[in-house]
Parts: C-alpha cells; sequence; structure tokens
C-alpha cells in the first residue's frame, strides 16, 4: 500500500530536519562530548588542589596528573578510533532502497481527472494559498525535506511514468540530480492548442511574479502523464518572452536511473476560473518589447481588426462579412480596418496585429488567444456557427473569461441558427460533434446595426480615455 503524504495547507520554508544520515551516530557523538565536558571538570579541580597544596614535585609525576593523563588518552583514543562509516553506509543504502515509485497517472481517479481528486501524483495533497491556487513545491516542510523524482520517459502511457520522494542525501540508486528550480506541469488538455496552452501556462508566470521573477532552468511537461518534449509555436515563443527561454527536460539521466530535482515546482490543475489580470499584463507588455510595438492605437483612430479562419468555423460566405464590415467603418470618422487569416502570421505579426486593435470581430477559435496582446478596455466580437449555444457547455464561455481576466469589453455574440439539423436524435455529444466546426452565416442587417453601435461606443470611450489624461504604466513586471 503506497504512503500518503499529508501535505499542509501553507508552504513554509524548509525546516531545517535532522539529517537521518547524521542522527544514526549523534548519541555516541553526544557520550564522547560529555566524556570530553568531564574530563575539563576534573582538569579544573585539579588545577585548584595543585593551587591549594603546592608540590615540591613537578605536576607532570602526581598522582592526580598520572591519573588525568591516562582518562585523557582512554577517552580521546575511544573517540578518534569510533568510525560510523559502516553505519553511515547501511542507512544510506537502506534508506536508497526504501524509494517507493508509484505511478504518475492514477488510474483509479479517471472520472475525476479534471475536478476533484486528480490522477496526477495522486498520492501527494495539494498545498493552497490564499488566492485558491494548487500546487505542489519540493523540498518544503511538506514533503518533510524530500526531493522530487521522476523516472520513466513513456509518451503513451502515463501510468508507466513514475514518481518518488527522496532525500537528498539518499537519493535512489543511479539516480541524476538535476541542479536549480525545475517548473513540472501536467494538463488533461495539450500544449500546442493556444488557449489550452496559455492556460497551463498562466498558474508558472503567477508563481514567476510572487516569487521575485526567478526563472526555471528547466521544463517538465506531461499530458495525461505522458511526457511531451514539444509545444506548439505560438506557446513556446510566450514561454521563450516570458522567462528568458525555454529548456524542455527531457528526463534521460547519466546512470540511467531518475532524475531527482533540487527544487521543483508542480502545477496540475486547470485554473480557469481564478482572475489573472496581473500575469496576462505582463505577457502583454513582455511581447510588445520583445517584437518591437509600441502601445495601442492612436486616439483618433479605432483599429478594427476582422480575423478570419480557414475551414473549421469559417464564414460561409467570407466576402459579403468583409463588404459589411468595409460598409461601416467607412460610416465612422477614423475607423481603420484590418481583415487578416491567422495562418498566415507570425508570432510578432499577430502581436502587432492586436496591439493596433480596438475592435477584435472573429469565430469562436484558439486564434482568439491573441487577445491577450491587445490593450485593456478594447472590444471583442464573437461569432458561433449553430448548434454550440445548446450542445457546447461551459467551453464556449472561455474566451469571455479571457476577456474579462484581460481587462477587455465583450460585446456580445452572433449564433448563426440557419443549417441542417443534427441526425442523432437526443445524442448531445454526437450532435455537437456534427455542429462543432460548422461554417457560420450572417444576417446583413444584424451585423451593420451591431458593428456600427460598437463602433461608436469605443470612438466615445477612446475620447473620454484621452481626455482624463490616464498615466500608462512604464516597463514590465520582471523585465
Amino acid at each position: 500500500m503506497s504512503k500518503v503524504l499529508e501535505v499542509e495547507s501553507t508552504l513554509k520554508a524548509p525546516s531545517k530536519h535532522r539529517s537521518p544520515l547524521v542522527s544514526s551516530c549523534y548519541c555516541t557523538k553526544l557520550s564522547i562530548c560529555l566524556s570530553l565536558i568531564s574530563l575539563s571538570i576534573i582538569f579544573f579541580l585539579i588545577q585548584i588542589q595543585t593551587l591549594k597544596a603546592p608540590s615540591p614535585f613537578s605536576s607532570s609525576s602526581s598522582p592526580s596528573w598520572a591519573f588525568f593523563h591516562q582518562w585523557r588518552d582512554k577517552v580521546l583514543n575511544t573517540s578518534l578510533n569510533f568510525d560510523c562509516s559502516p553505519e553511515l553506509k547501511s542507512m544510506v543504502s537502506k534508506l536508497r532502497d526504501s524509494v517507493m515509485f508509484l505511478p504518475l497517472k492514477d488510474l483509479r481517479f479517471a472520472k475525476t481527472a479534471t475536478e476533484g481528486h486528480t490522477w496526477f501524483m495522486s498520492s501527494l495533497k495539494d498545498i493552497t494559498d490564499d488566492e485558491k491556487f494548487k500546487y505542489l513545491y519540493f523540498p518544503s516542510e511538506a514533503s518533510k525535506g524530500r526531493l522530487l523524482c521522476l523516472m520513466g520517459r513513456n509518451i503513451k502511457d502515463g501510468g508507466s511514468n513514475m514518481y518518488a520522494l527522496a532525500w537528498p542525501e539518499s537519493l535512489p540508486h543511479n539516480a541524476t540530480l538535476r541542479r536549480g528550480l525545475t517548473y513540472v506541469s501536467d494538463t488533461y488538455y495539450d500544449y500546442n492548442n493556444l488557449w489550452h496552452g496559455l492556460t497551463t501556462l498562466l498558474p508558472f508566470v503567477r508563481w514567476y511574479i510572487k516569487k521575485g521573477c526567478v526563472a526555471p532552468d528547466r521544463w517538465v511537461l506531461y499530458h495525461w502523464g505522458e511526457l511531451r518534449l514539444s509545444v506548439g509555436p505560438w506557446v513556446r515563443k510566450v514561454m521563450e518572452v516570458t522567462f528568458g527561454g525555454l529548456h524542455l527536460e527531457g528526463l534521460e539521466g547519466d546512470g540511467g536511473g531518475p532524475i531527482c530535482f533540487e527544487k521543483a515546482l508542480v502545477f496540475r490543475h486547470d485554473t480557469e476560473e481564478v482572475n489573472r489580470e496581473e500575469e496576462l499584463e505582463m505577457l502583454r507588455c513582455k511581447a510588445r518589447v520583445f517584437c518591437n510595438v509600441s502601445r495601442g492605437a492612436p486616439v483618433k483612430e479605432i483599429g478594427l481588426t476582422l480575423l478570419l479562419r480557414r475551414g473549421a468555423r469559417a464564414f460561409k460566405n467570407e466576402s459579403a462579412v468583409v463588404g459589411i464590415f468595409e460598409a461601416v467603418c467607412r460610416k465612422v470618422d477614423g475607423c481603420r480596418l484590418t481583415v487578416a487569416h491567422t495562418d498566415n502570421l507570425t508570432f510578432c505579426d499577430q502581436v502587432k496585429l492586436m496591439s493596433s486593435t480596438d475592435i477584435l470581430a472573429t469565430a469562436h477559435g484558439a486564434q482568439m488567444t491573441n487577445m491577450i496582446f491587445m490593450d485593456r478596455n478594447s472590444s471583442l466580437m464573437q461569432f458561433f456557427p449553430k448548434g454550440w449555444l445548446e450542445l457546447a457547455g461551459e467551453g464556449q464561455y472561455v474566451y469571455q473569461w479571457l476577456a474579462s481576466w484581460s481587462g477587455m469589453i465583450y460585446e456580445g455574440t452572433w449564433r448563426d441558427v440557419e443549417g441542417e439539423e443534427c441526425p442523432y436524435a437526443k445524442q448531445d455529444l454526437q450532435c455537437f460533434v456534427f455542429y462543432k466546426d460548422g461554417k457560420i452565416g450572417h444576417n446583413e442587417t444584424f451585423l451593420m446595426d451591431w458593428t456600427m453601435d460598437v463602433l461608436n461606443r469605443v470612438k466615445k470611450r477612446k475620447v473620454e480615455e484621452a481626455s482624463s489624461n490616464s498615466i500608462q504604466p512604464s516597463g514590465c513586471r520582471c523585465g
């Protein structure tokens, strides 16, 4: 039966526990110290006696001194000849042998992997801070000073990858110690999708800010306990820009055994419900600095961007939708329309475009994650194909949450109601799959009125913001 590590609710500084290797000889050393103290006291009493009754003979030839030297030599010889190294070696060997490796993915909790008891490192209890973030940290008082060790490089079966805790003096046989700070992440989704990659990254950004901007030396990434050795290009670039580089650990040890980490931070829960305004502000700032982009669109200009998709959730009549936005934009002084597809933009192209965008109009999809590079108080217009409202669940609201976290204004949605009916009666999952990547139709009158209303509100807001002379912060956090 695996031992369950009870972790306290707050992370404290690692306590200075007595090492089990030191305590093995502690009693013997204590007795030697007491003997030496006694020896000093006897010496002091002899000195007093000598002063009270001086002898015509040399002190070295007196019975008292002879006894003293004899006793001293016996004690010192005992202390010098005592060798506890065999006992220490035996204790180290036993501790190494007792390190217990458990599966990273515990299938007993497969049904609660995204809520409740997680299946990743299931024997370890989370630390929860005052902002409801849940994490693990090693070594700590919670881990009793032990380090995190990982073993296995399987990319298809998380149950075959293992973890254990071990004291630094008695790491498992053939273990390799990685110095510095390691970030360990497990996600239920993936590291390629912009949205899922971002939400997995944000808890680490928060920790980075709160802990004095100390960047990790490496990352260990898991998906369902399966090792991941790459991330999507957009996610990689955000990680590099934020932390000054990215090194993904492949868990290849020098001795072919487990890899242990001097310091390790583990996040294994999605935290989409937590406000992330501070973290997103830092990402926005660092991305703009990296791409040499100035802040926002000019006050007298309203940047309206129509960001189009190809394939899934594209507009049924793209040219007609573009024509409607062009017609409305011409009616508003200062409106500048940009039409772009996400699949032909570099990372910095996306940062530059979003930095000059006051209004983003686009269909539901990962490209919407780029809104984090827009100014605060910018606006978002979102489009959905048929079937999403009834069948998509809370996933349809994730970009509304992101807009809120980023300090932006969500201007509402257009939901297409035209199209084929689902052929799978009363089968919600099959019907959602049927509708999920459908094309999006439009209503010309609604779209023209909606776009005009948003443009007028943004124009008024920009004038008010300019007249308020609000001071924009300079420099980035952890810059």
